[in-house]
């Protein structure tokens, strides 16, 4: 499936293909289609090698569009049918949001890891619950934190942090506009309590790749907002939201995320990621260079005592965490992506989003 660069809801890359097992060797399925975020999931994981058996949702026009993507899956004739299949070692889904936590408990408890869309929860008490499986039954609950995992600019950028090239990380600071194209959403992605909001929705991104970029496993909220202003026709969508995080080594983020999209745009969202050491700086300019004749993003600028350098990171990293992903399903290792990061993102996302101050209308 090709990228639409105007529709983020079906954002998925594709990439070279780097197979890190032979055909056979780790075998997923697929069940539940509510987002469109699927697609990039089994574009990376079948680039890395591994092989797709099975795939289930309860409507049967998303199963038919999914096979016309991949149709070497074979659909099942029941949700039951994959969880209980001996030969899926892991299940990859895209549930509605409020639902992926529970889903994701009952595919730890058949014995298979859980690769879900983000958000991963809308509550506290699916993440206590997550964990306690997770603890109990030795399976991974992994999250496809699409804005940095399946993004070429944001991965050369941690490949020059981990370089050096701007010293101590202190400060990031992020923008996540998004598309809304109401029309083609489902009802449920109006509904809070089926969303979660968008500090927990799309600020799960954001607190995710801070965690990352500045090397902190935990982190305060200081500051949260949400608010409508420009959709009164759905009430309960947050179509704007902010948020400051001060890190347990003293590192700060803040972001900004919302709906408001111009249709001027040539793509979705215009997200950037500025990232401040103690020795220079990055930009990553991750979908867009505003104004610009290049086509497409990963658009990456370091400055530092050297001078000022760009550079297109397309084509040049390709997307390792999903190679990692399967090999540390293998393996049983977590160089990859640990639980404890994984989680620590939801954890700050839900707890943005409940202290979140409603500053509008």
């Amino acid at each position: 499936m090709k990228m639409n660069a105007a529709d983020g809801m079906n954002y998925a890359p594709v990439g070279e293909k780097k197979a890190v097992v032979k055909p056979g060797e780790f075998v997923f399925s697929v069940c539940r289609l509510d987002h469109g975020h699927i697609y990039g999931m089994c574009n990376a994981l079948t680039e890395a090698g591994a092989t797709l058996k099975y795939i289930w949702d309860p409507e049967p026009e998303r199963v038919a569009h999914f096979l016309k993507m991949y149709p070497q899956a074979t659909p099942a004739e029941s949700e039951a049918q994959v969880l209980e299949d001996k030969d899926t070692m892991m299940i990859a889904a895209a549930a509605v949001t409020s639902e992926r936590g529970p889903f994701g408990v009952k595919v730890l408890e058949h014995g298979k890891d859980y690769f879900t869309d983000k958000a991963p929860f809308t509550t506290m008490a699916q993440l206590e619950k997550a964990k306690e499986t997770v603890a109990r039954t030795g399976k991974k609950y992994m999250v496809y934190y699409s804005e940095r995992l399946h993004v070429e600019g944001a991965i050369m950028a941690g490949y020059l942090i981990d370089a050096g090239e701007i010293g101590k990380v202190i400060s990031v600071t992020g923008f996540g506009p998004h598309r809304l194209g109401a029309g083609n959403r489902p009802a449920w992605f109006f509904e809070k309590a089926k969303y979660g909001g968008i500090l927990c929705d799309i600020g799960s991104h954001q607190i995710e790749q801070y965690l990352h970029f500045a090397g902190e496993e935990d982190a305060t909220v200081t500051l949260a907002r949400i608010g409508n202003y420009g959709h009164p026709e759905y009430p309960e969508l947050d179509d704007f939201g902010d948020c400051a995080l001060t890190g347990k080594n003293g590192t700060t983020n803040y972001f900004r995320v919302d709906w408001f999209t111009p249709q001027g745009l040539r793509t979705w969202g215009d997200g950037r990621t500025l990232i401040l050491g103690t020795d220079g700086f990055i930009e990553i300019r991750k979908y867009i260079n505003l104004a610009s004749e290049q086509n497409g993003g990963n658009h990456v600028y370091l400055v530092n005592g050297k001078g000022e350098q760009y550079f297109d990171a397309t084509g040049k990293t390709g997307f390792p965490f999903f190679g990692g992903l399967i090999l540390d399903c293998l393996n049983r290792t977590e160089k990859a992506m640990t639980q404890a990061h994984a989680f620590k993102a939801a954890e700050l996302c839900l707890k943005a989003q409940e202290q979140a101050v409603i500053i509008a209308p």
